[in-house]
């Protein structure tokens, strides 16, 4: 049976012109006083995407065709790039080594989880990082960038250091991400202009949340 996770991306040049983001689940009820309660469904978001917009040829239609094939569907997952969020800074910025605050250490605890943090203040977001590129990740310990003694998991973003970091030293990281995903559909409605010309005019991905 086909693994759960292929460690391969989506064409980049076809997530380029995608659509999509984060959604979350919420419950609004109103209630006879004219108020209303509200009341989250899902802890954590999950990115909905359409690749549908970027298919401009029929080169791109074939590329689709053979990745959804060898996924077999909604098979099994795969490594989507979300060009306006894939990095643990702005898109813009060049990665860097205080980015992401991971832990503190205690000079016991080895293993620490790549995370990305959204606003700061009222209510962050800590969002799970479990497919980092790999080779892109640089670590820190009291801001001071490490050049060695850690491995980092490119399947679970997890950062592994070979002697635990001493009590109160500050654990960062900086990467580039991508997101685990999967087709969501067992269809693809694929339709031709000309030799040289066609679409596919939706084409659903949808984040795996381990």
């Amino acid at each position: 049976m086909p693994d759960e996770f292929h460690d391969v991306r989506f064409p980049d040049s076809i997530s380029l012109g995608s659509r999509g983001g984060p959604e979350r689940k919420t419950v609004v009820v109103a209630l006879a006083s004219g108020k209303e309660q509200r009341n989250q469904q899902w802890q954590a978001s999950r990115r909905r995407y359409d690749a549908g917009y970027g298919i401009k040829q029929v080169d791109d239609l074939n590329a689709v065709i053979a990745f959804f094939e060898e996924r077999r569907g909604r098979l099994s997952a795969f490594r989507w790039k979300d060009w306006a969020d894939y990095k643990s800074c702005d898109p813009s910025e060049t990665v860097t080594a205080t980015d992401q605050h991971l832990g503190i250490g205690d000079g016991v605890q080895t293993d620490y989880q790549l995370i990305k943090t959204y606003g700061a203040g009222f209510n962050p977001y800590v969002r799970t990082i479990t497919k980092p590129v790999p080779g892109s990740a640089r670590v820190a310990l009291n801001g001071a960038l490490q050049g060695g003694g850690f491995v980092v998991n490119p399947i679970t973003g997890r950062v592994s250091f070979s002697v635990a970091p001493g009590g109160g030293v500050v654990v960062t990281a900086g990467f580039e991400f991508d997101v685990p995903a999967r087709f969501d559909t067992d269809y693809l409605d694929v339709q031709l202009n000309n030799h040289r010309l066609g679409s596919i005019p939706t084409i659903p991905i949808v984040e795996v949340l381990s």
